[in-house]
């Protein structure tokens, strides 16, 4: 279907960021129903008055919804803005295949309803728990333990540490996703291109189709044009392409004669000139490559890399056998009736399919057995290959002035761009949310501590009047978090090892079950919320007991 060729290779990159989105949706409405039952605590004796002026629990309900919606939709007008300014800022600089080609990223109706309808969704589910908490408060207990918090605290503790041990759950959740990408992406840019791509200069150059017309003129251009370049100083060698690295040429169906096989042979058909494997420095494993004589000639030979001479012919010496190009059969310009080449050498391999991917079967042809309008030239250089890109700049001119380059660059720059950009995209934006998530899960857990204390004023002092040392009151306090967080990591422990299977098509070089970023993870967390639970801690040590019994 036309739906899956567009997004197809998007939609598995597309729901995990939209699954980041909506856990640090679910952190920050746990940070807010937290503050909200903090409030409704707060309240207790308003509430306790309307009650016994005769105000009902729906009515209750709905002044504390009504407050959760103003907020979240006041949240979510922001949020847009917000939004509105990010899609200009980062849209125009996102790397080449992060997204189809054919998405067009605005706000428009749409998304506006949408964010809306998951503000009030959001406002309903995490409001309702506050109001009806708040609703259900017995009068006689608000009035009798008010001034203590001990009742009232428990009573809501609960809750709120449930919300606490949810935070920390999804921050792991997050930070582990983020780790594995960070490890897959440090994997990718170690891994052996399986060929060299230092000094080199790369160039698309599209000749005009009105102007070039024939096969030989096109044929004509580049040989002159390969022929200039070598001859400059600082130039060591320059190769033709149909297509940059690390991606092959046309995926084709191939025949070897002699070979029977119930299954269509797919291998990657690559045109090039005589020096292309001295410029990018493949290893000749058999036999010898393309030499001038046979490109300038388009004589029927090819070199095939070591993926395809291990899958078709096993154990065999492929050198002096042929193989049928299957795909040159349906080539306009020229019409081509022998499609048949002798191979006359093996290559090293090399990335062919992107970096993730191993080698697939690929051969290669001279580029003059056909001919488009549009190829791709390398450049080796003795040096900095930008510092090149002038000289080939002017012998493009010097040939003919209409010819302009469509892509130019050092081959470096261009892996970084095309290759490794959406990689570290995707990284970037994921660990942007952990991060986010690490510093609410954090305030979280210090603002329930933090309100457990204040709660608990009366208690802590009569504990210290009683002579209980700080270290206790400390270890009181650093206890309750500590219990948090570790029901915490041990349930984000759990959900992460279900959730990072869904990374498997995103990550490369690391399992999703790497017990480094594990580590890693619940280290960063353990010691956020240990971070977190210090300020809680040193206010309650610092509790003075004759001010705290005045609560009495």
């Amino acid at each position: 279907p036309l739906a899956e060729m567009v997004v197809g290779g998007f939609r598995a990159t597309l729901l995990i960021l939209m699954g980041a989105v909506g856990m640090l949706l679910l952190i920050a409405c746990g940070n807010v129903a937290n503050m909200l039952l903090a409030r409704a605590t707060a309240r207790e004796k308003e509430i306790a008055v309307r009650v016994s002026m005769g105000a009902t629990r729906w009515r209750l309900i709905q002044q504390f919804l009504t407050e959760s919606m103003l907020l979240a939709v006041a949240g979510a007008l922001l949020g847009c803005g917000i939004a509105w300014a990010g899609i200009r800022i980062l849209v125009p600089n996102l790397p080449p295949n992060t997204i189809p080609d054919e998405a067009v990223i605005r706000l428009n109706p749409q998304v506006l309803f949408f964010t809306l309808a998951v503000a009030v969704a959001t406002a309903l589910i995490f409001g309702l728990a506050p109001a009806a908490q708040s609703a259900r408060a017995s009068l006689a207990e608000t009035l009798k333990d008010t001034g203590k918090g001990v009742s009232g605290g428990y009573r809501r503790g609960r809750l709120r540490s449930a919300l606490v041990v949810a935070e920390v759950m999804l921050s792991f959740v997050l930070l582990v996703g983020a780790g594995l990408l960070m490890r897959s992406f440090f994997a990718l840019m170690q891994v052996d291109l399986g060929f060299n791509a230092s000094n080199i200069l790369v160039a698309r150059i599209p000749l005009p189709e009105g102007q070039y017309k024939t096969v030989e003129q096109k044929r004509q251009f580049f040989r002159e044009l390969l022929a200039r370049l070598e001859s400059k100083p600082g130039i060591v060698a320059a190769t033709e392409t149909s297509t940059l690295p690390p991606y092959g040429g046309w995926g084709t169906d191939i025949d070897i004669p002699g070979k029977t096989h119930a299954e269509k042979w797919n291998a990657l058909g690559q045109l090039v000139s005589e020096h292309y494997n001295t410029t990018l420095g493949f290893r000749m494993l058999r036999g010898r490559f393309l030499n001038a004589v046979e490109v300038n000639e388009a004589r029927r030979v090819t070199v095939i890399n070591q993926a395809l001479a291990k899958k078709y012919f096993g154990s065999d010496n492929p050198i002096g056998q042929h193989l049928t190009f299957n795909a040159l059969k349906v080539v306009p310009q020229p019409p081509v009736t022998d499609a048949t080449f002798e191979i006359v050498g093996v290559i090293s391999d090399a990335k062919n399919r992107g970096l993730q991917d191993p080698a697939m079967p690929e051969f290669f042809v001279p580029y003059t057995v056909t001919a488009f309008a549009e190829r791709g030239i390398l450049v080796r250089t003795s040096g900095d290959p930008d510092r090149m890109l002038n000289t080939v700049r002017k012998e493009i001119g010097a040939l003919d002035s209409n010819v302009a380059i469509a892509l130019t660059g050092s081959l470096e720059s261009y892996l970084k761009k095309f290759s490794y950009s959406g990689p570290r995209f995707g990284l970037i934006l994921l660990a942007t949310f952990a991060a986010t998530g690490l510093v609410l899960a954090a305030i979280g857990v210090y603002s329930v501590l933090a309100y457990s204390v204040s709660r608990q004023t009366h208690e802590i002092g009569v504990r210290v009047a009683l002579g209980a040392a700080n270290r206790q009151i400390m270890t009181m306090v650093l206890r309750s978090g500590f219990r948090l967080i570790g029901i915490g990591l041990v349930l984000g422990f759990c959900a992460s090892l279900v959730v990072a299977r869904l990374l498997t098509t995103q990550i490369w070089g690391v399992t999703p079950y790497d017990p480094l970023t594990l580590a890693a993870v619940t280290v960063v967390l353990g010691i956020s919320g240990l971070a977190a639970c210090l300020v809680p801690a040193q206010r309650a040590v610092g509790v003075d007991p004759t001010v705290a019994l005045r609560y009495e």
